[in-house]
C-alpha cells in the first residue's frame, strides 16, 4: 500500500504555487524557485518508495528475485524500478508526480474534494514485466519500455462510509522543454500528412482525445479495486464493494475529475507565470461532461532530479 504522506514543506520550498478555479474547471501552476539538491531529493524518495513498492515487491516475486537484504547471491542485479531504461523513468515520474500533486495540493483542486491514493498501478505495466524477466536471464537484453496502457494515475475520494464518492483519473506528461510546439502536440496529437492537402496537421489523438472518449468509470479503477482486494481486504472493504456495485450498475456511480498534469523543463525564453494551458476558463476541446484539473509544473534541470532520485531508491539494499 502507499502510505507516505506528501513532503508538503519541502514542496512549499521548492515550487511557487498559483491557481484558480472558475466552475467546474481548475488550473494550478507550480513554478520551480528553489534548487534541486540533495535535501530535496532525500524529501521526495520516501514517497516514491512508497508509490513504486507494491510493483517492485510484484515485479520481483514474479521473476524470483528476493529483495530480503540476506538473500543468498547478494544484493539483486536486476531491481525495480532503478534498473529501467531514463525514457521509462520519466514516464514513470509523470505518474506519481500527478499522485503527489493530487495529495498535496488537493485544496487548490477543482472541487474541493479530499482525495488519497491508496495504491498506484504501477504492477499493471507487461512490458515491464517482459523487460525484467529478460534482464533477469541476460542483463545485456536492455531496451526501450512501450508505455503502460489506461489511465496514469487513479485517486479516490471516500465518504464517511468509506465508499468510494469520486474518482480522480489522471494523463501525466513528462517532457524535457515544454515549449509550445511540444505542449501542442501532447494535447492535440503528433503531426500527419493529409493525403487531401499535403500539408501536415495534428492527428486529434492527444490528451483531449483520450479525455474525452474515456469511459464514465475509469478502468484504472477497477484496477485499483482488485490490488485493495490483494493488499488491504479488510481496510478498504467499502470501497472494494462500492466500486463493484458501480461497475455492476446495482449502485450509484461514483463522481469524477479529470487530471491533465504537464510536467518538465520550462522554455529557454519562458517568461514567469507564463501557462501553456488556458487557465481562466477550460480548454474549448475538453468536452467531456466531467470536472477537469490541470496542473502544469515548470522545472529547471528536471532530468538530473528524475536520475538521481531513481538511481537512489532503497539505495540501501
Amino acid at each position: 500500500m502507499h502510505t507516505s504522506p506528501p513532503p508538503t514543506n519541502a514542496l512549499d520550498q521548492w515550487l511557487a504555487a498559483n491557481g484558480t478555479v472558475a466552475e467546474n474547471y481548475g488550473h494550478l501552476l507550480l513554478e520551480q524557485k528553489g534548487d534541486i539538491d540533495q535535501d530535496l531529493i532525500d524529501e521526495l524518495r520516501p514517497y516514491f518508495e512508497s508509490a513504486h513498492l507494491d510493483a517492485r515487491e510484484y515485479f520481483h516475486a514474479l521473476i524470483g528475485i528476493s529483495l530480503h537484504p540476506d538473500a543468498a547471491g547478494g544484493p539483486p542485479t536486476v531491481c525495480y524500478p532503478n534498473c529501467l531504461p531514463s525514457k521509462a523513468h520519466r514516464g514513470l515520474f509523470g505518474e506519481v508526480v500527478a499522485g503527489l500533486v493530487t495529495e498535496a495540493y488537493q485544496s487548490e483542486f477543482v472541487g474541493g474534494h479530499t482525495w488519497c491514493v491508496p495504491i498506484f498501478l504501477f504492477r499493471e505495466h507487461d512490458d515491464v514485466e517482459k523487460y525484467l524477466w529478460a534482464l533477469r536471464f541476460d542483463p545485456t537484453r536492455k531496451r526501450e519500455i512501450y508505455g503502460r496502457h489506461g489511465s496514469d494515475f487513479i485517486g479516490i475520494s471516500l465518504n464517511a462510509q468509506g465508499e468510494v464518492a469520486r474518482v480522480i483519473a489522471g494523463e501525466a506528461k513528462w517532457r524535457k522543454s515544454l515549449t509550445d510546439s511540444v505542449v501542442e502536440s501532447l494535447l492535440f496529437g503528433p503531426k500527419e500528412e493529409d493525403e487531401g492537402t499535403g500539408e501536415k496537421e495534428r492527428n486529434g489523438r492527444g490528451i483531449w482525445f483520450e479525455v474525452n472518449r474515456d469511459t464514465p468509470i475509469p478502468h484504472g479503477l477497477r484496477q485499483l479495486q482488485k490490488l485493495l482486494e490483494q493488499r488491504d481486504p479488510d481496510g478498504h472493504a467499502s470501497a472494494i464493494l462500492s466500486i463493484d456495485l458501480a461497475v455492476l450498475g446495482q449502485g450509484p456511480m461514483p463522481g469524477r475529475t479529470n487530471l491533465v498534469v504537464i510536467v518538465g523543463n520550462g522554455a529557454k525564453r519562458r517568461e514567469a507565470l507564463t501557462c501553456l494551458i488556458p487557465w481562466e476558463k477550460a480548454p474549448k476541446e475538453y468536452s467531456a461532461p466531467h470536472d477537469l484539473q490541470v496542473v502544469e509544473i515548470i522545472l529547471e534541470g528536471g532530468d538530473g532530479l528524475i536520475d538521481e532520485l531513481y538511481a537512489t531508491l532503497w539505495q540501501d539494499i
